[in-house]
């Protein structure tokens, strides 16, 4: 669904993980999209990368957790005509930079230093959910 304000036209998408709160999946605004901060949550909010053992702990993969954000920004991109190539920015927040090492390797596959984006990797000291390890927000150029 989209809908023009005097902000630029927003994109909420039905089939993605609804917001926790009241935003959109990406905004259009000035010719580039703002894609807004995206988990690996599933649509029927449960989370990839995240296993729960029968003694209630959980096993967390950032390797599979990142991959998946990354297919959420790709879906989410798309709804505009757009991929991660058109990417500029990409901030990532990370729940521990022990995991910033499995981040990279996944993130190393889908961008390269001279064509991917400009990044920033921040840690923080949760996230919305304990099962998740990390976060990624990003801004790309509107094709025209």
């Amino acid at each position: 669904m989209q809908h023009q304000g005097v902000n630029g036209t927003s994109y909420i998408l039905d089939e993605r993980a609804k917001a926790l709160a009241h935003y959109p999946h990406m905004r259009k605004a000035g010719g580039l999209l703002f894609v807004s901060g995206i988990s690996s949550r599933r649509p029927d909010n449960t989370y990839e990368g995240v296993e729960e053992r029968p003694d209630g702990t959980l096993a967390l993969d950032i390797k599979a957790q990142t991959k998946a954000v990354f297919d959420n920004i790709r879906t989410i991109l798309k709804a505009a005509n757009a991929d991660l190539s058109h990417v500029v920015d990409v901030t990532v927040f990370l729940v521990d930079m022990k995991d910033y090492g499995g981040m990279n390797e996944v993130y190393n596959t889908l961008f390269d230093g001279p064509t991917g984006p400009t990044r920033t990797t921040v840690a923080v000291h949760q996230l919305p959910s304990p099962k998740l390890l990390i976060e990624v927000k990003a801004v790309a150029l509107a094709p025209q």
